[in-house]
């Protein structure tokens, strides 16, 4: 594991640390080093680009979800044979959980990993009044190490020199270059963020571009260099240590309509024993044949409304299979998808795989936002009595159902506690996204009732 590390982290949301980070990514992977990609907090679309432009698996760190040697050991784990690791940050940096403290925030994690980090600043129509910013991150907090500044949305060379130079007498730390104002360089978005770029087909020129910006305006040599950082001390935990084989096999829902899993998901279940197979709804592929669980992420089914419900050999596969009994969670998109139709924000309904009752309604304004607690109902072989996972909630939709339904567990957020999901049988869904770090237990007794399923 190499001992570069850096955070990449922004005064506020959308001052450009996705664009700085995939295009030092870039650059970097042009000088010839191997770069990993880490995210600060549960979001699953960044570590898609991370992943396209470094060829390397971009994972999420998460203080909140996760203990601070979970997030250690995933640190430690994904950074192994790397050159050096970016890790993205969220939000402002001081952003969190909690406006009182540093919990969940990207600062958190910067001390958790013990890591440099390289403030974004847009330094829009602003020269001296950009060190009073950089200023008063640096005091703020005494944890983070703010060692260097990169200065966005700069109008020309000689306003650069200007911010440089008022930053580096006050602050005491390099600013290592800028990016002008460039619209050609804005990453397309939608009501759930940067589009994911699975969707985006090929990507190269534009990473290409991105890292022959930052070549040319920021002192890539020197990023290097003030990355390096102590050895991590390992970590006491060792969740992702291999199992015996369980002798049972999980298929996942994977492609551009269900692409929302934490990878250390994926890899748990596969450490805890368990086999995995992939398949493509949107292609046409029906449930995998001997497979004894189900797992349907999250995603974007209703940007494919229309073609998952042309794929009916593919919902029946499912319908049947889950009526069977056979276990499966189902979150935020894989929820939606076996609700009875999608109604989009136009007004158009889309038949989807009619397992749950009921119809998921699109809209324009955000429905739910934030971190879960989650408890689950009696009955939910998941998460019995006395064990209370975490996980994240983020969509634009709602569900609408005129039957009274057993609902799978209660959530408790900041605006309180309220039932959440669908429960039948061996069926778990709702709109939470879990990470089973955070109760590995549920994957213990997911390949449990697995096993019982495929007995039986």
């Amino acid at each position: 594991m190499s001992s570069r590390r850096l955070v990449i982290a922004g005064t506020g949301s959308g001052v450009g640390k996705t664009t700085v980070t995939i295009g030092l990514m870039s650059a970097l992977k042009k000088k010839g080093y191997s770069v990993q990609g880490f995210k600060c907090g549960p979001d699953y679309i960044d570590p898609t680009y991370h992943t396209a432009v470094t060829g390397r698996p971009s994972r999420n760190l998460d203080s909140w979800m996760l203990t601070y040697d979970l997030v250690k050991e995933i640190y430690a784990r994904g950074s192994q044979d790397a050159d050096i690791s970016i890790i993205e940050g969220v939000m402002g940096f001081y952003d969190g959980k909690d406006p009182k403290t540093n919990v969940g925030s990207t600062a958190e994690i910067s001390v958790i990993t013990e890591s440099p980090v390289l403030l974004v600043v847009n330094c829009a129509s602003m020269a001296r009044s950009a060190a009073a910013i950089v200023k008063g991150f640096q005091v703020l907090s005494e944890g983070p190490n703010i060692i260097g500044v990169l200065a966005n949305q700069v109008g020309s060379e000689g306003h650069f020199k200007l911010v440089k130079t008022a930053i580096e007498q006050e602050c005491g730390i390099p600013v290592i270059g800028y990016i002008k104002r460039n619209d050609d360089l804005t990453i397309p978005e939608r009501h759930l963020g940067l589009v994911p770029s699975i969707e985006r087909g090929e990507l190269d020129s534009f990473f290409d571009q991105l890292g022959e910006i930052m070549l040319d305006t920021v002192d890539v040599d020197l990023l290097y260099e003030i990355a390096e950082a102590t050895t991590l001390t390992p970590p006491s935990t060792n969740l992702f240590t291999s199992r015996l084989k369980q002798g049972v096999t999980i298929a996942v829902a994977k492609d551009a309509a269900f692409n929302f899993y934490y990878r250390e998901n994926l890899e748990l279940l596969e450490s805890f024993g368990a086999n995995i197979e992939f398949f493509s709804p949107l292609k046409g592929e029906t449930i995998p044949k001997n497979v004894d669980g189900l797992y349907l992420g999250g995603g974007f089914p209703e940007e494919f409304a229309s073609q998952l419900a042309s794929q009916r050999k593919v919902k029946a596969s499912i319908k049947e299979a889950i009526e069977k009994g056979l276990p499966t969670l189902a979150e935020c998109g894989g929820f939606m998808y076996l609700a009875e139709e999608i109604q989009t924000t136009d007004g158009d309904s889309y038949s989807m795989a009619g397992v749950i009752p009921g119809t998921v309604k699109m809209q324009e304004r955000r429905a739910a936002l934030g971190y879960r607690e989650v408890i689950g109902e009696i009955g939910n072989y998941l998460l019995p009595e006395g064990i209370t996972a975490k996980g994240h909630e983020f969509h634009y939709s709602t569900y609408e159902t005129s039957i009274e339904q057993p609902f799978a567990y209660y959530t408790k957020g900041m605006r309180g506690t309220k039932k959440e999901g669908y429960m039948n049988g061996n069926l778990i869904a709702g709109y939470t996204h879990f990470h089973f770090a955070s109760c590995p237990e549920m994957v213990t007794n997911w390949l449990n009732i697995c096993k019982e399923w495929k007995l039986r």
